[in-house]
């Protein structure tokens, strides 16, 4: 039996990266899994990969996935999104807010409509998309909300600082510092229901993913000092899957929750040694 059999999850950002990963380890466990993202065939974008190619590794391995294309900038969409995933699987327990947006651009020359829109994605989103799968969850007395977040939300502590030129991060610092006081303010608002969990995980060190190659942030989707896109699936799977009473409100990072939980022992380059919770170790 899965850890996450009979649930259904959604999973924005399923495309590629850290979402695909989840996406794909969460069906592997038993869920009917719909993958959420702009990018419906291999081409249509500049990165590699899609929801078509998603969908069909999970069900190549006896999986349950569905593709629901959808710009979560609009709320709008998060709502269509939402109401067809339930058409498709029914009730919603899992929710994954994983789809982020930045351009990595200097504060002084940001351009205000890619600023606004880098908010709704990664903040409003989370939002609006929890807010509308929360009565299923409240109804079902169970669910889960994890939300994928990044050590970049601590920022760079008191100056002054020393002259240096920057990655023009400030937006997704931003972003993700209220992301992290999103997710623990509805976790506890939510703890009076029993049953159901908020959480934010971060990675503990770069993912190396066709995003993260192409703004150079690491060498190449091998890159050893990375952390494998598993690392942070597992650490997802975590969350959606361990008691609320032991999890809710959680701001975590993937390696920190994994060794708290004795999930995981060491990780190696792309491989990862997990131990207890029903993984062997590889």
């Amino acid at each position: 039996m899965g850890k996450l059999d009979g649930r259904v999850a959604i999973v924005t950002g399923a495309s590629r990266g850290i979402g695909q990963a989840i996406a794909e380890l969460f069906a592997a466990e038993g869920a009917a899994v719909v993958c959420v993202a702009r990018t419906v065939n291999d081409g249509d974008h500049q990165l590699r990969g899609s929801l078509s190619s998603t969908v069909a590794a999970i069900r190549a391995t006896g999986g349950r996935a569905s593709a629901v294309a959808a710009d979560i900038s609009a709320e709008g969409e998060c709502l269509r999104l939402v109401e067809e995933a339930r058409a498709l699987h029914g009730p919603i327990d899992i929710l994954v807010n994983n789809a982020a947006l930045n351009y990595y651009i200097p504060t002084a020359t940001y351009p205000t409509g890619r600023w606004v829109k880098a908010f709704a994605v990664n903040v409003h989103a989370p939002f609006i998309l929890s807010k509308a799968v929360l009565p299923d969850m409240i109804a079902g007395k169970r669910g889960a909300i994890v939300n994928i977040s990044s050590g970049s939300a601590i920022g760079p502590g008191r100056g002054p600082y020393a002259d240096q030129v920057v990655r023009g991060g400030v937006m997704y610092g931003a972003s993700k510092a209220a992301l992290e006081r999103f997710t623990q303010g509805l976790g506890q608002e939510v703890a009076h229901h029993g049953g159901i969990a908020v959480n934010c995980v971060s990675p503990s060190r770069v993912v190396p993913t066709p995003g993260t190659v192409y703004h150079k942030l690491v060498e190449g989707l091998d890159d050893p000092r990375g952390e494998p896109p598993l690392m942070m699936a597992r650490a997802a799977l975590l969350l959606a899957s361990e008691p609320a009473d032991k999890v809710n409100g959680r701001v975590t990072y993937s390696q920190q929750i994994l060794k708290e939980f004795g999930w995981i022992e060491t990780a190696r380059g792309r491989g990862v040694d997990m131990v207890g919770s029903g993984y062997s170790q590889v």
